[in-house]
């Protein structure tokens, strides 16, 4: 046991092979030629967990565990030893008589030796139970069937740090890793995870430390011109060493590192000129655990340069039994956070479980036939592997303990940031967990405690192209990731609420976009209103002819006796002009919001007072004309279209238009329509004419009153001037004609509320041209000239007619 001591302090382990004195159990252990404190921690745990089994009377009762350590010492590799054990040529460490066959093996702590290891002694179905091999690759069960581990497998630690990244806002990384398949399938692994959640790779690239100096040089060079801020880096603790060495030499600082467990908690990485650069790494690493009981009184030798044993044969010194170990820092004594430890720890104990639940008959968990108990002499390999399956134990620290049917165990880890201690010395840090159990966004939780940044201010910025604020959308720039992109303005009627948004989204019908793009606000609603220029100048244009009409009949009733009006048909005048009082005040009808009720009005009150209008002007005409052909001798024409028959002629036009609207408001009326297709930006609401067949047939039975009533004053156009008014009502005919004419391309072409502009305008326009036309002529008679206003005047030019006509 000395002389295994000895070798273990004189060489570096990267792995532990420990056996049993009845049963073998073997764990692994290569040599570097340099003393390594964590390889001999591990040795010394595993004999620690072995010696607190067997002082355990509940577990593997009359049963001794006993170990065997394969180390190199300069004359065995860990190939030879694994055929060497697979072989039976293994030797006991006591005189008690030990089982040939080798049970189960714990090691190696690195992933590289355990492939290989794994690959020969599965084939005989010998498990191997590993503490620090995290390579993804081992969880194939086809490749190694025989395979466990007490650590989380590298695909978890792996979407572990693409979760860590995406948590931050990192989108733009750059990825290092080992050239091993360690750092080949975890840098895979991160990288698949990172695209799943939307981060690119600016870059990945491997080395190892064996590589030439140009090698590292040209990675150097890679990380100086890339425009990432942060790096995974996926390696042991001597690549890093090397890296952050060289990147010191170049003063290449201010980078944010994220780590993986092979290096991110390594005590080691203090004793490199470039530490600095690594201050506010951060990485994933098994949770701290301690080991109740747990010390080797072996080291004291080591630590004071002392020999406890006296009939030894050293140059030491012996020991005074003062030595204190209070006031010596070294990773062997310091048991504060035992992460890699514990699971040395886990496994011996997950092998004495399988044990000692083969062993036991009344466990009722036998999964062999033969029904009878096993002798522990006889147990194969294969039936260790089969009950390490069904392993289920938890710690004296709560934790539970299982493989899942990869051979791994639960993955939780703790997230640290490499910070300064009070004593300067860098230290992991503990400010987070990751628990892949838990629901995918609860997996990674972060403490309140503060984090030291690789820039030493502030959360880094690691992006190829800046976020795209709400408003915008991204579009890629051609022939680069995904991660870089334009921002570009949403188009109109279109928004993006979210930051990063990849598309807009189009606002609803009703709905337009803000001049930020980022909300949808309720369209303006458009129609002509009162409260708008527009608006109040066709009131006030209608007011204006109301009052002007209330003022020709004022005049006209003051002076309805005089032989001007009487010679004028004075019942047709005045029906007239209330006529166009209502076509004034009808135009009033079109301005405001519309409503079921004013879309009604508006187009039926508009037919029915215009026909009244045209009727009475027709009528008015007629009247002329008849008047003249009753003052040829033997004519009596007048008593056929006497007073009665004027009212009556009037009263038909009138209740065809009536007739007419009837049966438009019946089959279709008009009513509010929304129109979203005018304008983009904004809704017009007009009124709908319900049925365009009943629009048109209004207008055209206007249109034909009009052009008959053109027709007929033109033929009396020649009459004498001062008695008939056919001049004056073939030139307002002539002017509503024009207007209605014009006001068809106008009102198709005019666009929202212009239409309903157009509409008022034609009604006004053809109102004034009739009350201009027909009275203003009298009205100046009556008023300026009332010497002109005498029968004896109108008979006069009534007898020059005559007379010039002989």
């Amino acid at each position: 046991m000395i002389n295994l001591l000895n070798c273990l302090i004189l060489n570096m382990f990267v792995c532990i092979l420990f056996c049993v004195i009845i049963f073998n159990i073997q764990i692994f252990c290569i040599n570097d030629y340099s003393f390594n404190f964590r390889e001999f921690i591990f040795a010394q745990t595993m004999i620690f967990a072995i010696n607190e089994i067997n002082k355990n009377p509940k577990m593997l009762p009359n049963v001794k565990l006993g170990y065997k350590i394969y180390d190199n010492c300069g004359t065995m590799d860990i190939l030879r030893a694994a055929l060497a054990l697979v072989s039976g040529q293994n030797r006991e460490l006591s005189e008690e008589s030990c089982t040939e066959t080798v049970q189960a093996i714990l090691g190696h702590s690195g992933s590289s030796p355990t492939i290989a290891l794994a690959q020969v002694v599965g084939r005989f179905q010998i498990p191997v139970i590993s503490h620090f091999a995290t390579c993804a690759c081992l969880s194939n069960r086809n490749e190694y069937p025989t395979f466990f581990r007490t650590i989380p497998s590298d695909y978890y630690q792996s979407r572990a740090l693409a979760k860590l990244v995406k948590h931050f806002g990192w989108s733009w990384v750059g990825a290092l890793a080992v050239n091993n398949e360690y750092g080949f399938s975890g840098m895979a692994a991160f990288i698949k995870a990172a695209q799943e959640y939307g981060v690119c790779i600016e870059y990945s690239e491997a080395f190892s430390s064996s590589d030439p100096p140009s090698r590292l040089q040209r990675i150097t060079e890679i990380i100086k011109q890339s425009t990432s801020k942060v790096i995974m880096a996926f390696m042991s603790h001597r690549e890093i060493k090397l890296l952050a060495t060289e990147l010191y030499q170049h003063n290449i600082t201010g980078l944010q590192w994220i780590g993986s467990d092979a290096w991110i908690t390594d005590l080691s990485l203090t004793d490199i000129k470039g530490h600095k650069i690594l201050v506010g790494s951060l990485g994933f690493t098994v949770p701290t655990a301690k080991i109740p009981g747990r010390f080797v009184q072996e080291f004291w030798e080591e630590v004071f340069d002392c020999s406890l044993n006296e009939t030894v044969n050293t140059q030491r010194q012996p020991c005074s039994g003062y030595e204190s170990l209070q006031n010596v820092e070294s990773q062997f004594t310091d048991v504060s956070e035992l992460r890699f430890t514990k699971n040395v720890y886990k496994s011996v104990y997950a092998v004495a479980h399988a044990l000692d639940n083969l062993i036991k008959c009344d466990n009722g968990q036998q999964l062999f036939s033969s029904g009878s108990c096993i002798d522990p002499k006889q147990i194969q390999p294969w039936q260790v592997f089969r009950y390490l399956n069904t392993v289920n134990f938890t710690t004296e620290e709560g934790e539970r303990v299982y493989f899942n049917k990869n051979g791994d165990i639960p993955a939780r880890y703790e997230l640290v940031n490499l910070q300064y201690s009070i004593q300067g010395i860098m230290e992991g840090r503990t400010i987070g967990i990751y628990d892949a159990s838990f629901p995918d966004r609860q997996q990674l939780i972060m403490n309140n405690n503060t984090v030291v940044w690789g820039n030493g201010l502030e959360v880094p910025l690691s992006v190829c192209s800046e976020r795209c604020l709400p408003g915008t959308h991204k579009v890629l720039q051609k022939g680069k990731p995904v991660c870089c992109y334009d921002c570009i303005p949403c188009p109109e009627g279109e928004i993006s609420n979210v930051t990063d948004s990849v598309a807009c989204v189009k606002c609803p019908p009703a709905y337009w976009s803000n001049k930020q793009r980022d909300a949808c606000i309720p369209k303006e609603i458009e129609f002509l209103a009162y409260d708008e220029i527009l608006g109040l100048v066709l009131v006030v244009f209608s007011l204006l002819g109301v009052f002007l009409t209330m003022v020709t009949t004022l005049v006209f009733y003051c002076h309805r006796e005089t032989p001007l009006v009487r010679a004028n048909n004075s019942e047709l005048s005045f029906l007239l002009l209330f006529s166009l009082t209502l076509c004034f005040l009808c135009a009033l009808t079109f301005i405001g919001r519309p409503s079921e009720w004013s879309c009604k009005l508006r187009h039926t009150a508009f037919g029915i007072t215009f026909v009244l209008c045209i009727s009475c002007v027709l009528g008015k005409t007629i009247v002329v004309l008849m008047a003249f052909k009753a003052t040829l001798p033997g004519s009596n024409v007048m008593k056929w279209f006497g007073p009665l028959q004027q009212r009556f002629s009037v009263l038909a036009f009138a209740l065809i238009q009536m007739l007419i609207c009837t049966l438009w408001l019946t089959i279709s009326p008009p009513f509010p329509f929304m129109n979203f297709l005018l304008y983009k930006d904004r809704i017009i609401l007009e009124c709908d004419t319900g049925t365009a067949l009943g629009f048109c047939a209004v207008l055209g039975y206007i249109g034909l009153l009009a052009i008959l009533c053109f027709a007929i004053a033109f033929l009396a156009r020649k009459l004498p001037d001062n008695f008939n008014e056919a001049k004056f009502i073939t030139f307002s005919m002539l002017i509503f004609c024009a207007v209605w004419i014009t006001f068809i391309p106008a009102y198709v072409s005019s666009p929202g509320k212009f239409t309903v502009a157009v509409e008022i305008f034609a009604i006004l326009a053809s109102s004034f041209g009739l009350l201009f036309c027909i009275f203003l002529p009298k009205c100046y008679v009556i008023l300026f000239r009332p010497e002109q206003n005498t029968k004896k005047h109108i008979m006069g030019k009534t007898s020059n007619y005559d007379i010039k006509n002989k």
